[in-house]
């Protein structure tokens, strides 16, 4: 496809590749009126907080193509968008009053020009034709182009090390190395965004090839630790090589090889409200609009966010009235901050640290009564004695612990004060089991964190005693299959037939059960977790005196697949996860048909029957098995309560490499995706009801940015994270 043809050819070409254009007669002449432009016709029902009409190219109209209207007339700026019909109808609903700019996005298409408009109008929308497959590709989703990275063949492991292929001798399978392209570039940035893939690197310096660029690129900014460790782990001069590999023939207008496909049937109802917060020099981890157990909770209110290690700065946005403000976390004297980190110039911030935390707020969870709960840094790493052996805390004499990086935090809305509450376990993802204690279980992120631990909320909204209140666990496996805790052998000992074993599995994710009082946890692959062990789905049964009384079980995931990250439960008590193999995973451990015993016990292979695959739409990398997909999940979100539309138990994968949220009904992947800015990147959602009586309007599905580089999106540095609110009404004309 080039700029020199015109007319019906263009026309067949453009239906050759999108398959959802109509035919409808044009000439060349068209080409000159598709700059964009507001029309009036195309009439559609709307109130007078609506925005309606119709979007139309010299194509005809445009169907499953995204409308954006965007304001900065309110407190914050304000967007909303929606996906046109059949017919390219389209209608924005329940928009405050402003000026907003409205336009059209879509795959085939490049941006129609910003036209104005106000609540109540008809607006006629001109839809731009992409001249160029390169223009159309732009609007890709980044998975589409890092797909084009290449993947050392199978046959290339295991790594011969530096002195054969440059793969690390560690580096065991193709798996490995695709577990942490994903799980340490991708689940940070937005990988295949187009300040990656095309990078702006001049104000770097020269340098005589792009491998040298890539050297000098991964040093930037205050992660520079972090690229250099993972960059160093699929083999530094190979790694490099091969990105810059990537991006050379990129710059050669190289394109992607397969194309997406506009949304179709439900995935056009979709409604997304977004909200900036925060500020472009932050960014967000996490955001909480309501209390798992209950998505009644909190209804209306305040959403609150997690910015990790770029600020103590805790975002809240009132979004009834489009207001957002932060609140100051606040921490221990000698409490670490990231503004001390190793620092490279950076293209976008010179030798500014942007980041200061000291917090570390990566996760938080709202209670029934509206508090909210942080993981959260308070102090400094070094445990006190009673945590430490010898120590007189009941969980020190089973499993001593001498440091932890991350604590809890409690922020209560009501007297807007903070209560720090330092644990000797290190936290990650929190959330709260269905006891009378309202136990809160976290997990502690790195797979190398030998315990489990927890806070007793009840006790500790009581006493304020964190010592009194808190208690850790070690996994115990349960080998002989004696159904309670006996003698174990421990780490780093051969495996005992005769004895219970105890290992090192840390958790990633963290979910009780809805259905009894187990605890299901996810541990991370060898990518991400930098230990030559597989990542693990891990049952853990309490009991009465978790320190004491505790077992787990170990599930690998089937042979073919890797990676699981994140973890949720369905109200059946069947477990979810996403795959860095490029698939969404059940597992039900009632279909297991052998005893989770003897040796298999302890390395997890077992129970293979429990698991069902689904895979990623997209395409997948060259070379690599197709079973699975490029595409990458950060996380899993289980919709027990149908706050989003779909129907109560429907799983939901974080997709940010199809730069959508996925869900799964009836066996079919819907895919929802969220256009502008581009690059959109979530690492978790939560579903709230505002009011059911109001149908699909008083129900939600809750978001924030997630990427570490908001200026790596198309707005640049005036980027900043924002929330998004996924609704999904009856169909794309509902108001």
């Amino acid at each position: 496809m080039t700029l020199s043809i015109k007319g019906a050819r263009w026309r067949f070409s453009v239906i050759a590749l999108y398959g959802f254009i109509p035919l409808l007669s044009m000439g060349s002449a068209a080409f000159a009126q598709s700059s964009g432009s507001a029309q009036s016709g195309g009439q559609v029902a709307i109130g007078s907080t609506d925005i309606g009409g119709i979007a139309t190219s010299t194509a005809g109209p445009e169907a499953g193509v995204w409308v954006i209207a965007e304001t900065t007339d309110l407190p914050t700026r304000y967007a909303k968008i929606v996906v046109t019909d059949d017919a390219g109808r389209y209608v924005i609903p329940d928009l405050p009053k402003a000026k907003y700019k409205v336009w059209v996005r879509g795959y085939g298409l490049v941006d129609s020009t910003r036209v104005d408009a106000e609540p109540g109008q008809q607006l006629a929308l001109k839809a731009a034709v992409a001249p160029t497959a390169a223009d159309a590709a732009k609007y890709y989703p980044g998975m589409y182009w890092y797909s084009m990275l290449k993947i050392p063949a199978a046959d290339q492991f295991p790594g011969t090390g530096d002195k054969g292929n440059h793969i690390p001798t560690f580096m065991k399978n193709q798996g490995n190395w695709i577990d942490l392209v994903k799980n340490t570039c991708q689940s940070c940035h937005a990988l295949g965004s187009e300040n990656i893939r095309s990078p702006h690197v001049k104000e770097l310096g020269e340098f005589k090839d792009s491998t040298e660029m890539w050297t000098r690129r991964i040093q930037s900014g205050q992660a520079m630790t972090r690229m250099a460790i993972g960059i160093a782990r699929i083999g530094p001069d190979l790694g490099l090589s091969l990105f810059a590999d990537w991006t050379d023939r990129i710059a050669k207008g190289q394109l992607p090889s397969s194309k997406p496909q506009r949304p179709i049937g439900v995935e056009r109802n979709i409604v997304v409200t977004l909200w900036d917060w925060a500020s472009p020099t932050h960014y967000m981890h996490d955001a909480i609009s309501t209390d798992k157990r209950d998505p009644h909770v909190n209804a209306n209110g305040f959403i609150y966010g997690s910015p990790e290690e770029s600020t103590d700065l805790v975002p809240v946005l009132d979004p009834v009235n489009n207001k957002t403000w932060n609140v100051e976390h606040p921490f221990m004297p000698g409490t670490p901050s990231v503004a001390d980190d190793p620092l490279g110039t950076s293209v976008f911030w010179g030798d500014t640290p942007i980041w200061d935390g000291h917090t570390s707020n990566h996760n938080l969870i709202i209670d029934g009564a509206n508090r909210v709960w942080f993981a959260a840094r308070v102090r400094g790493p070094a445990n006190p004695d009673w945590c430490k052996a010898g120590g007189d805390h009941p969980s020190a004499k089973v499993v001593p612990l001498d440091q932890s990086v991350r604590h809890l935090s409690l922020y209560d809305p009501a007297t807007k004060k903070f209560e720090l509450i330092p644990t000797c376990f290190t936290t990650q993802h929190l959330y709260f089991g269905n006891d009378a204690n309202n136990t809160l279980w976290t997990s502690a992120g790195g797979a190398g964190f030998p315990a489990v631990g927890w806070l007793n909320t009840k006790k500790y909204l009581e006493t304020h005693d964190a010592k009194a209140s808190q208690g850790w666990a070690p996994l115990i496996v349960d080998v002989p299959g004696w159904g309670k805790r006996g003698a174990y052998v421990e780490i780093g000992q051969p495996v005992d037939l005769a004895k219970q074993k105890r290992v090192v599995a840390g958790w990633y994710g963290v979910q009780p059960s809805p259905i009894d009082d187990t605890i299901w946890g996810q541990s991370m692959d060898s990518g991400f977790s930098n230990l030559d062990q597989p990542g693990y789905i891990v049952h853990f049964n309490p009991g009465s005196d978790p320190a004491n009384t505790g077992l787990a079980e170990l599930f690998q995931p089937p042979p073919g697949t890797w990676g699981p990250r994140g973890i949720d439960l369905d109200s059946k008590g069947v477990v979810w996860t996403a795959m860095s193999s490029g698939h969404l995973a059940s597992f039900d451990r009632s279909k297991c048909t052998a005893p989770l015993t003897g040796a298999t016990a302890v390395t997890g292979e077992q129970c293979y029957e429990g698991w069902t695959l689904y895979r990623f739409p997209g395409p997948q990398f060259e070379g690599v098995d197709n079973k699975g997909s490029a595409n990458h999940a950060y996380y899993v979100w289980v919709d027990r309560f149908n706050t989003f539309g779909l129907g109560e138990n429907v799983p939901l994968a974080m997709t940010n490499g199809g730069e959508a949220i996925t869900a799964l009904v009836d066996g079919k992947m819907l895919q929802f995706h969220v256009p502008y800015p581009a690059a959109f990147f979530t690492k978790n959602v939560d579903g709230r009801i505002d009011d059911p009586s109001t149908g699909w309007k008083g129900r939600a599905v809750w978001t924030t940015s997630g990427t570490r580089t908001v200026f790596h999106a198309e707005n640049g540095k005036s980027e900043q994270p924002r929330v998004y609110k996924l609704q999904l009404r009856p169909d794309p004309l509902a108001h």
